[in-house]
């Protein structure tokens, strides 16, 4: 299988700077370096069938309309959330874009099938060792 290069256009996403929430005292107040990146699937530059499993990714990231917004605010810089966005949205792109090898079922082998009966027969006469004569 080939594995998709696929590098989003600058026009493709769109970045709002945000505050951050949790700890980082008086910097988290004043200072939006936090990142909302959004990316909309069905105007974007990926082939067909990506977009089409992009859409029915189970992922709270993705909207119904097809849009995925990643929020990013781990690092204190802006660039720093901004790349971290980037490389997460290609991350979940790359996961959507690969196709799992179809599985074919097999028979079990004669060897697993004798293994499966003698632990069968074998936890059979454990029990019917508890089993007692029933003279009260």
């Amino acid at each position: 299988m080939v594995e998709l290069r696929w590098v989003p256009q600058p026009g493709e996403i769109t970045f709002d700077a945000i505050r951050a929430s949790g700890p980082g005292g008086q910097n988290v107040n004043k200072v939006s370096n936090a990142v909302h990146l959004r990316f909309d699937i069905r105007a974007s530059s990926l082939p067909e069938a990506v977009k089409a499993r992009l859409l029915r990714w189970p992922d709270q990231r993705i909207s119904a309309d097809g849009i995925v917004v990643i929020k990013a605010q781990e690092a204190r810089s802006l660039e720093r959330n901004r790349a971290d966005a980037v490389a997460r949205l290609i991350d979940l792109v790359q996961a959507a874009a690969h196709v799992p090898k179809a599985r074919r079922a097999t028979k079990p082998t004669y060897g697993s099938q004798q293994r499966r009966l003698e632990g069968k027969a074998k936890r059979s006469s454990i029990k019917a060792g508890r089993r007692g004569g029933g003279d009260f």
